[in-house]
C-alpha cells in the first residue's frame, strides 16, 4: 500500500477512536483530572509492555527526549481542558469546539515548522468558525464555560500536534508516546498532593465499578494507545495541518455516537447538520486544493 494512503487510513481510524473518548469521558464517574491521570498512567504501562515484548524496539531515555516531556505536558493540558469541557457542558459541545483545532494549526504550523503560510489553509481553517457557530448557537447559557474550555483545548491540540510533527522523525512512535504519557503521569502525580492541600475537589480516586474499569480500559487501549500510535505514524507522511483538519471529523463521529449512546439528540438540530456539512466539505476539499496549488 502507498505510504500516504496508509497514513490517511491510519489517521481516519485514529479519529474514529478519538471520537469515543468524549463518550467514555461522559459515562465515567471520575473527575476530569482523575480520568486523565488514569488514562496516561495505564497508557504508559501498555506502551512500555509493547516495547518490552518487541524484539525490534529498545527504550533508552536520553537528552533528545526532553522535548517530548514538554510536549507531553501540553497534551496533558489539552486532555484536562477537553474533559473539563465535557463536564461543564456535554460530549457534543466539547467535540464541536475541538473542530477549531485547524484554525489554530493554520497559524501555528508556519511559526513552529518554519513553513510558508498558505492562504488556502488559513481560509479553510477560518471556514470552520461559522460551522462551529451553527452548532453551538442554540446551547444553554449554563454550558458557555464548556465552550470556552473546549476552545482552549483545541488550541493546545493544535500546538502539540505541530510540535509532534516537527520532532516525529527523531524517534519511534512508541517511544514518543511512552515519554509523553509518562511525563503527563508524573506531572499530574506531583500535582495531586498540592491540589489536595488547597482543597481542590478531585472526586474519588478509584473507578466505582467493574463497568467503570471496562470503560477506562477501552479508553486506554483503543482510544489512546492504538489511536495515538496511529496518528503519530500518519504524521510521518501528512502535514500537521492536514492531520488536524481530518481530526475535525472527530466532532462529526463523536456527536453521532453521543446521539446513539448518550441520547444527546437535542444537539443534532438543523444547525448541527449545517456545521457538520461544512466541516466534512472542508476536510475533503483540502487535499484537492493542495494538489492543485502546491504542484
Amino acid at each position: 500500500m502507498n505510504p500516504k494512503t496508509r497514513a490517511y487510513l491510519e489517521i481516519h481510524t485514529a479519529v474514529i477512536l478519538f471520537g469515543f473518548t468524549a463518550i467514555l469521558g461522559k459515562v465515567l464517574s471520575l473527575s476530569a483530572f482523575m480520568i486523565v491521570w488514569w488514562r496516561v498512567i495505564l497508557t504508559a504501562v501498555s506502551i512500555y509492555a509493547l516495547i518490552a515484548f518487541s524484539k525490534d524496539l529498545k527504550f533508552k531515555l536520553d537528552r533528545s527526549h526532553i522535548k517530548f516531556v514538554f510536549i507531553g505536558a501540553l497534551i496533558g493540558i489539552h486532555w484536562l481542558t477537553f474533559y473539563g469541557s465535557i463536564k461543564y457542558s456535554n460530549a457534543s459541545i466539547a467535540l464541536i469546539c475541538l473542530a477549531t483545532t485547524s484554525i489554530f494549526a493554520s497559524f501555528l504550523e508556519p511559526i513552529i515548522l518554519k513553513s510558508k503560510i498558505k492562504w488556502y489553509e488559513v481560509l479553510l481553517g477560518l471556514i470552520i468558525v461559522p460551522a462551529m457557530a451553527f452548532t453551538v448557537s442554540q446551547i444553554n447559557l449554563s454550558m458557555i464555560h464548556g465552550v470556552w474550555t473546549g476552545l482552549l483545548s483545541a488550541f493546545f491540540a493544535a500546538l502539540f500536534t505541530c510540535l509532534n510533527k516537527k520532532y516525529v522523525d527523531e524517534s519511534h512512535p512508541y517511544t514518543i508516546t511512552l515519554v509523553e504519557m509518562a511525563s503527563i503521569g508524573i506531572i499530574l502525580s506531583v500535582c495531586i498532593p498540592i491540589l489536595l492541600v488547597f482543597d481542590f475537589d478531585l472526586g474519588h480516586f478509584w473507578p466505582n465499578s467493574n463497568v467503570d474499569w471496562t470503560y477506562l480500559i477501552l479508553l486506554v487501549l483503543l482510544c489512546t494507545t492504538l489511536a495515538f500510535v496511529l496518528s503519530l505514524r500518519a504524521l510521518k507522511h501528512i502535514s500537521a495541518f492536514n492531520s488536524t483538519l481530518i481530526v475535525n471529523l472527530e466532532p462529526v463521529y463523536g456527536v453521532l455516537l453521543a446521539w446513539v449512546l448518550l441520547n444527546e439528540q437535542k444537539e443534532l438540530n438543523l444547525n448541527f447538520y449545517i456545521g457538520a456539512s461544512i466541516i466534512v466539505a472542508v476536510v475533503f476539499l483540502y487535499p484537492i486544493l493542495k494538489r492543485r496549488l502546491d504542484y
